[in-house]
């Protein structure tokens, strides 16, 4: 057996063995992994660095570095590079911790108009305030050494990311009373309950929707035309008659919406929708309302009107910042998709008939 400099031997068990075969025969996995692979399957099978050198060409040096970590820290270990730092860094940590703390401070402290920091306003910031701050090496410092030191600490200050503070410190209470609620009325609609009290309950989703555009026309629509206009035609051009809210209140028992369309949401229009309420239903029914905290539907005069009407309204509030609760606000999502979706496909219409004048003219 040839000598091997003094090293010890390289044992490897069955495990360490399958994996540097595997990869040593592997054609997709780095160039220098595979070559280390070789390196240490010939060392364990007791050939000297002499012959590793001359069967795979390789410089002592490199046969040694990886023979010497694999026996110091293991096969894993002499497969890769070690870590070095050719010169020591030039920004310091206490260097790097002030362009983090500025990071985190707001522009507008620092003298800025700007609401939230731009990478390139930041660089420059850092820039023309080093050497005054004792890192004269970050007055060169541009925007991607800026960058780095902030992705370094997972820092994105041009970024916002929105969140909802909880100020209701019942809410998990209310959002389980809802909850309960909406399981009631399925079992009812399941005819799953035997209602034992003597008058029938009927739920209500109310809620309103604010600054509703009211649109006009200002030119006829034009009715389709077989093979001259597939569609129907509309101007345009439009007037704006008002901003409008729609007070609306959803039967969650039978899906019916009983809404209403007003210039304004004050406790006399939230009376009105209530009114309606009490006129559709039956007069010995119970009318669970669930609604959020709104001061029209607990304001004095509403007040006085429930007042006027014991037993008849029963409220189910929702938790405050917790209108998704409301089963109404799903059918004025709808409303909006569809305005959304019909919007732009009005715009689009009218954009192309616009360059069909055009061209025409």
């Amino acid at each position: 057996m040839a000598r091997r400099a003094g090293r010890a031997a390289l044992k490897l068990s069955e495990e360490h063995k399958a994996m540097l075969d595997e990869l040593a025969g592997s054609r997709t996995s780095p160039a220098r992994e595979v070559k280390r692979a070789r390196v240490l399957l010939a060392y364990a099978d007791g050939q000297s660095p002499t012959q590793i050198q001359r069967a795979l060409g390789t410089s002592r040096p490199t046969i040694y570095k990886c023979i010497d970590k694999a026996l110091a820290a293991g096969v894993a270990t002499g497969l890769q590079d070690r870590y070095h730092r050719p010169h020591a860094p030039q920004i310091t940590d206490d260097a790097r911790a002030w362009v983090v703390d500025l990071a985190c401070r707001k522009p507008k402290d620092l003298g800025y108009a700007a609401e939230l920091w731009t990478l390139s306003a930041l660089a420059a910031h850092v820039s023309a305030n080093a050497h005054s701050a004792g890192f004269a090496r970050l007055a060169r410092a541009g925007k991607t050494t800026v960058w780095r030191i902030l992705r370094a600490h997972e820092l994105m200050p041009h970024r916002v990311r929105y969140y909802l503070a909880r100020r209701d410190a019942r809410y998990e209470r209310k959002m389980a009373e809802v909850l309960m609620i909406y399981h009631d009325v399925d079992l009812y609609r399941a005819d799953a309950v035997l209602d034992a009290r003597p008058a029938p309950i009927y739920t209500v989703s109310v809620d309103e929707k604010p600054g509703v555009r009211a649109l006009g026309v200002t030119a006829p629509e034009l009715p389709p035309v077989a093979g001259v206009h597939p569609g129907v035609g509309r101007d345009h051009d439009y007037e704006r008659h008002a901003t409008l809210w729609i007070l609306a209140a959803l039967d969650l028992h039978s899906g019916e919406i009983i809404a209403s369309v007003e210039p304004r949401h004050r406790s006399r229009e939230f009376v009105a929708l209530l009114e309606r309420l009490h006129e559709h239903y039956p007069g010995d029914a119970v009318i669970r309302v669930v609604l959020d905290n709104h001061s029209a539907h607990v304001s004095k005069e509403t007040m006085a009107y429930l007042a006027s009407r014991p037993g008849r309204f029963e409220y189910v509030h929702t938790p405050k910042h917790g209108s998704w609760l409301n089963l109404v606000v799903s059918t004025f999502s709808r409303m909006a998709d569809r305005s959304s979706a019909t919007s732009a496909s009005l715009r689009s219409t009218n954009s192309s008939n616009a360059s069909s004048k055009a061209s025409t003219r």
